[in-house]
This record gives structure tokens, sequence and C-alpha cells, in this order.
């Protein structure tokens, strides 16, 4: 398996017209979507049981999103001096000491426990359910600053999918249309950093890049062959797993400046496609990209082991 470098479109760059910058998630929508995204990955997948498994997490947050009492909205004043400040409406130090989001933790480590999964996994959940505030916090903390570690992956997972329940009905409480740029790569809404990137193929925006948050699944728009990570747009190239894949609907987006790396799915190519679903499931990617001198930019709870 190698990696085939394809070459930008320079003809991509400045012909996208003038279009809405940010969209906020709608909750349970968000992961019904993505759970039916993973079972249908799973079909004829050697990741079937890890996306038949993610596709439970995402099944069971589509449940939580819609049966968890409404959340708190931002104060109004609060949203109105991230907005002057060029800030994150959602404050994640904030949401992370909340009640709510506490409530959200304990009720999803509940529900999760329904699912079929290996001993490691049981364990680790059995673990966190045990655990006292002080651990929680930590791991919360973790997922929260888009920086795992090597140790208790499996708890990080947990409290990352639970965190996501709460971010993104967090999210849809604000109004996307008000939200500004922050940061080349950083979500408006939360500031957290994006899973992967999404050319869209959806009338009136076709071919318009969005990234999609990892956390709150807020999308904005990035203009198309430029680095998320550094914002450069020279040196910028594109990688697919098999030579030759010039129509790839997964490529690595590479840039040579900060040799780093992200993944860009092309929807325009396959509606059907999701970006945190499919990242997990062209884990082939990330494996021959490991290859390289690049390293990945942009975060995925649930890869962080690669």
């Amino acid at each position: 398996m190698s990696a085939s470098s394809i070459q930008p479109d320079p003809l991509a760059i400045g012909r996208i017209p003038k279009t809405r910058f940010a969209f906020t998630p709608h909750p349970a929508a968000t992961f019904r979507v993505r759970a039916s995204r993973f079972e249908a990955l799973a079909q004829a997948s050697r990741l079937r049981p890890y996306l038949l498994f993610m596709a439970g997490i995402a099944r069971i947050q589509a449940s939580l999103a819609d049966s968890l009492s409404p959340i708190e909205p931002i104060p109004a004043d609060a949203i109105e001096r991230a907005l002057e400040g060029a800030m994150p409406p959602i404050d994640r130090r904030a949401m992370a000491g909340t009640a709510a989001y506490r409530e959200t933790l304990s009720q999803f480590f509940e529900a999760v426990g329904v699912l079929e999964m290996p001993a490691a996994a049981a364990a680790a959940l059995a673990a966190l359910r045990a655990a006292g505030e002080e651990k929680t916090g930590e791991i919360s903390a973790n997922v929260l600053s888009d920086t795992l570690t090597g140790e208790n992956l499996a708890e990080h997972l947990y409290v990352a999918a639970a965190t996501q329940v709460h971010a993104v009905c967090l999210a849809a409480t604000l109004d996307a249309e008000r939200l500004v740029p922050v940061h080349v790569g950083l979500c408006p809404a939360c500031g957290g950093k994006p899973v992967a990137s999404v050319v869209t193929g959806v009338h009136g925006v076709e071919g318009v890049r969005y990234a999609v948050c990892a956390c709150c699944a807020t999308s904005w728009n990035e203009v198309r062959v430029k680095c998320l990570a550094c914002g450069s747009t020279k040196g910028i190239g594109y990688r697919a797993v098999e030579a030759g894949e010039e129509d790839a609907t997964v490529k690595a987006e590479v840039c040579d400046g900060c040799q780093s790396w992200m993944k860009i799915l092309y929807q325009n190519k396959n509606p059907s496609l999701d970006a945190v679903a499919d990242d997990v499931a062209s884990l082939g990617l990330d494996l021959v990209m490991k290859d390289t001198g690049y390293r990945r930019a942009g975060f995925h709870p649930f890869l962080a082991g690669y």
C-alpha cells in the first residue's frame, strides 16, 4: 500500500462564491446520521467490530441528545463579548465545570454499558463509573485540550463521546450566522480543532470546503487548497491510499510548510460521507501517512492511538 501524490487544482483557489461562514449542528440528527454511516461502513470493512461499536456509541449519543434536559444557553452578554473579541462563545473550561456537563457524562457512562464490547473496554468503563470527580475531571481536561496521551485511551474515548453530546447541544443554541472566524483551523463556536474538512455537494454551496469540529460538530468555511494547521496556501499537495486515485473521496491534504496533514472528504462525489465516521474507516490512509515525514493535524479522539 502506498500513497500517491495528487496535485491541487489551482482553479479551486478563488473560484468559490461567497457563502455562509458557519453551520451549527442539529444534535440528535448529527449523531443518527453518523451512526448510520458507521453501520454502512462496517459491512465491508476489516474494522467491522470497531465501526459497529462506534455506531452503538453514536446511537447512544443521539438518544441522549433527545432525552437530556434542555441545555442552558450561554448568556447573551458573554456571547457578545466573545464575538467582539473574535473569540469562540463556548468557554470549554467553564463548560466542563457545570453540573449539566457532569450529568451528561454520568448518563452516558450508564447508557453505554448496554453495548457489546471487549473486556478491556468494559474494564475501562467500569473504572470510569467508579472514578471520583477529580479523575474524571482530569480526563475531561485532556479531551477538551485536544491533546490525549497514550495512557487510558479507552477512558478518554468514553469521556470524549459524552463531551461531544454536551458540546453539540450547546453549539446548537448559538446563532450560526453571527459566528466569526477566530483563527485558521479553529472552531468559531468552541475553539476546537477540526477532525477533517469536507468539500460539500449541497445545493448552493457546491464545492465549498467546511472544516468540521471534532468536539461540537460546528462546521465553518475554509478556502480550498489551504493548510488548516498553519494557514499556508503554498506547498499544498494531496495523497490517496492507492496510486492513480485522482477520484478518491478521502485524501490527505499535506503541507510542506509545516509538515502536517489532515484528511479532506469529498461529499460532492459521495454525499454519504461523514467526517467522523469516514475518518475512522479510512484508517489505512493514516497508516500510510505514518511512514511519511508529515504529522497529523486536527484531532480525533476515536483515533487517538494512531
